[in-house]
């Protein structure tokens, strides 16, 4: 287990981090936490390719567990950070196990297929679920988190929708690019850890 602990230390750092980054608006449709938390998939994907499905199950539990409970110890259990905390965890065990067992089952394909897929579809229920939870007005009344609902244009530009909707959808956007950029990292990491040989 100890080999795992870079990959669980990563990942507990990336939960808390983006649990409070989420909080901070850049503009009008995006927060910080959508530059952190894609490297959950970063972090999940190197893991299974080095280790297996098995190992990088163990390391989202594992991750999710020591993130969370430092989420809540830092939220002080304050309304507002909990419900996203609640957001944060759902979205982010039921993302990244979905992760694993896609990547696993395109393991076999060109190197890039894998960690792609399976962090564009990840992405998707991870955002889908985090925004639902922590900010939609459609679950019980919190007034600490009514700023999410107030009217904007859809990404700055489109029709008048609840903030958080428009967040998430730059949110996902965000995603879908540091998906691309993240085959950069991942194919270093993993040549480096399994020694890979060169391709021409």
């Amino acid at each position: 287990m100890t080999r795992y602990l870079p990959g669980i230390l990563a990942m507990a750092a990336i939960v808390v981090a983006s649990n409070i980054l989420v909080q901070f608006v850049i503009g009008d449709w995006l927060t910080w936490g959508a530059f952190t938390y894609p490297l959950a998939f970063l972090v999940t994907d190197v893991m299974n390719r080095v280790y297996g499905a098995a190992a990088a199950r163990r390391v989202v539990l594992a991750g999710f567990a020591v993130g969370v409970a430092c989420s809540l110890i830092a939220a002080g259990f304050d309304k507002t950070t909990l419900r996203i905390a609640i957001g944060s965890g759902a979205a982010f065990l039921t993302a990244q196990l979905l992760d694993v067992v896609i990547f696993d089952n395109l393991r076999d394909r060109r190197w890039w297929v894998a960690p792609l897929a399976s962090t564009l579809v990840g992405s998707a229920v991870d955002t889908a679920l985090f925004f639902g939870i922590a900010f939609a007005a459609f679950l019980p009344a919190d007034a600490n988190t009514g700023w999410a609902n107030e009217a904007v244009p859809m990404l700055g530009y489109g029709p008048a929708i609840p903030l958080w909707v428009s967040l998430a959808a730059a949110d996902w956007l965000v995603k879908l690019c540091l998906a691309l950029l993240a085959l950069v990292p991942f194919r270093i990491i993993v040549r480096n850890l399994l020694h890979l040989p060169q391709e021409n």
